[in-house]
């Protein structure tokens, strides 16, 4: 109940639609709890005397009472409505905001397919609790408490009904909630499964269409939306249960109260209009207690879900500013300090193991090693989008954990190994690294990366819109965007990782020629390519995430085994160092 208790307090801002709902249905069940009463009277009074006015009158008082109860039902849906959708949107943003304050570690810890689930499915069940709950949560109450008062005012004998049916009805609804809860739980989680192959086979599906693997990944889908298909059954096949065994209990007890009733009808201990009007008040409490048990299935099925979205809420980011951080980095040296890092506490090994490495302001230094031998976590440390297990990374001379978050990340310019782009045009995409960016300054960063060959062959040029993702641009031309994004930024340390991969030779060294002119900032080149890094001041070698070597390409080329395999097997013994 802890997390119903903090999703629910995302509807602060709607507090007023949601009293004036709740009021609303308050005063519509009063109307409705009337009409029996008045259907009575004509029934024992004017049909008795067969006194039509008496009838006309009362018969108008109920059509009123009908009328005013359509209206407040009528208001308690706007109301309702807007409270409903508002928590909903408070609440999708409030999660959405709180992964955008994730750090990576925190990523790590849901699927993506998990957070879309969460952001989607599970906060459309709790809107639907408020909208479809509220009504029946207030009513069935009310309905329940005021027609069991006025049954017994009404004739207390017939009443003692609903004293056998009651603990027939509760152990019902507690076996039924007992059993759905916790399947409602399994069933989001086959929800996140089945989010998870869509999400990947739409993500990947040029892929699927090259290998013809559509019948396997149609097969995929066909297994999890079976498996969903088989959870829901088994979840609603308990969750219905409730409705027959509350309607045979109801027809049960019209039943006994016709045969009790005639009875005493027969006997003149109770007039036809009181029976009248007793079966429509046993009726409204029969489906009171259903619309009561329905609210507890609901919410049984509202508790699997707020359990899932606090579980995003109450993710806290690994990573947070110092309680006096520097505000400032003043130039772009790096240094790491007997670095060692792991990505979570339980890991057995380190990724990275007593790396020392000092960078000057100013200076290239180019990575370079086999895959998995941790080169891009080694750069996310500069940045702090993890922090270092052991050790220190320093920039501008200080520890990064003495930084403003904010102020460090924006003094780091990073392409990182996936390149992503965003549905827009490209200059919407270009402007996240300088918002302000005018087209001359766009221009002039598209030149540098060696994207304006292309951009000026668009039609459109800067306004040209790119698909999601960048479909419609090649990996050679996103890379070049990106590269142009990351510039944009004017930062003090520039990373890139692997960032010319898809570019041809040619265009890479004009790539190169531009960087080298960037006296004062730091660049950090991740390559596979010998031919990116050959002319840096000082190129390191990783090997299972310690250093192995480091040195101009000229003193590697000398002394190290490793260096001379990676550039003879790309240059094919085809250049002679002098």
């Amino acid at each position: 109940m802890r997390d119903l208790k903090r999703i629910f307090a995302h509807i602060g801002p709607y507090r007023r639609e949601l009293a004036a709902a709740m009021a609303l249905v308050f005063i519509e069940t009063g109307f409705e709890l009337f009409i029996p009463l008045l259907m009575a009277d004509i029934i024992d009074v004017g049909v008795k005397h067969q006194d039509v006015h008496y009838i006309l009158a009362k018969g108008v008082q109920m059509g009123l009472c009908a009328l005013l109860a359509l209206i407040t039902g009528l208001l308690y849906a706007r109301y309702a409505a807007r409270a409903a959708c508002g928590f909903g949107a408070s609440l999708r943003e409030a999660e959405f905001t709180a992964v955008q304050h994730y750090d990576f570690a925190n990523l790590d810890h849901f699927d993506t397919a998990s957070l879309v689930t969460r952001m989607t499915t599970d906060v459309t069940v709790m809107q639907n609790a408020v909208s479809t709950g509220l009504r029946p949560l207030i009513r069935s109450p009310a309905m329940l408490i005021f027609g069991l008062g006025l049954s017994f005012y009404m004739n207390a004998r017939l009443a003692l009904v609903f004293v056998v049916c009651a603990p027939i009805l509760a152990l019902v609804l507690i076996f039924v909630v007992c059993k759905v809860a916790p399947m409602y739980n399994r069933l989001q989680v086959v929800m996140d499964r089945m989010n998870a192959i869509v999400q990947e086979g739409l993500t990947a599906i040029r892929a699927v269409k090259a290998f013809v693997r559509g019948e396997y990944e149609a097969e995929k889908f066909d297994g999890v939306n079976t498996q969903l298909m088989e959870t829901s059954q088994r979840t609603f096949h308990f969750a219905v249960l409730n409705l027959p065994a509350f309607q045979a209990t109801m027809y049960a007890s019209v039943v006994l109260i016709f045969w009790f009733g005639g009875q005493m009808i027969q006997t003149g201990d109770l007039e036809v209009g009181d029976l009248t009007g007793f079966l429509s008040y046993v009726l409204q409490v029969m489906n009171s207690l259903m619309l009561i048990s329905n609210v507890f299935l609901m919410l049984s099925r509202s508790l699997a879900s707020a359990r899932r979205i606090s579980e995003v809420l109450d993710q806290r980011p690994d990573l947070a500013d110092p309680p006096a951080p520097v505000p400032q980095v003043t130039d772009g040296s790096v240094e790491f300090d007997d670095v060692s890092f792991r990505y979570s506490a339980g890991a057995q090994e380190d990724v990275l193991s007593h790396i020392n490495l000092k960078i000057r302001a100013g200076q290239t230094v180019g990575l370079i090693g086999g895959t998995g031998s941790a080169k891009t976590s080694l750069v996310q440390l500069i940045p702090r989008l993890y922090d270092v297990s052991g050790g220190a990374v320093r920039v501008g001379g200080r520890d990064v954990r003495s930084y403003d978050l904010e102020a460090l990340r924006d003094a780091v310019g990073i392409v990182l190994q996936k390149n992503v782009l965003f549905s827009g045009t490209i200059r919407d995409n270009l402007r996240w690294g300088a918002p302000e960016a005018d087209d001359e300054t766009l221009w002039a960063a598209c030149r540098a990366a060696c994207a304006d060959e292309f951009l000026e062959r668009m039609p459109n040029g800067l306004d040209t819109e790119l698909g999601q993702g960048g479909v419609n641009v090649s990996g050679g031309q996103k890379q070049r965007l990106c590269i142009a994004r990351t510039l944009l930024k004017r930062p003090k340390i520039l990373i890139l990782d692997d960032s010319t991969s898809a570019v041809d030779t040619a265009t890479d060294a004009k790539i190169r020629a531009t960087l080298k002119k960037l006296r004062k900032v730091t660049k950090i080149i991740i390559a596979q390519r010998i031919t990116s890094v050959m002319d840096a001041d000082l190129i390191v070698i990783l090997e299972d995430g310690r250093i192995h070597d480091a040195g101009t390409h000229r003193e590697l080329l000398a002394r190290s085994p490793i260096y001379q395999e990676l550039y003879y097997s790309q240059q094919k013994g085809g250049e002679d160092v002098g």
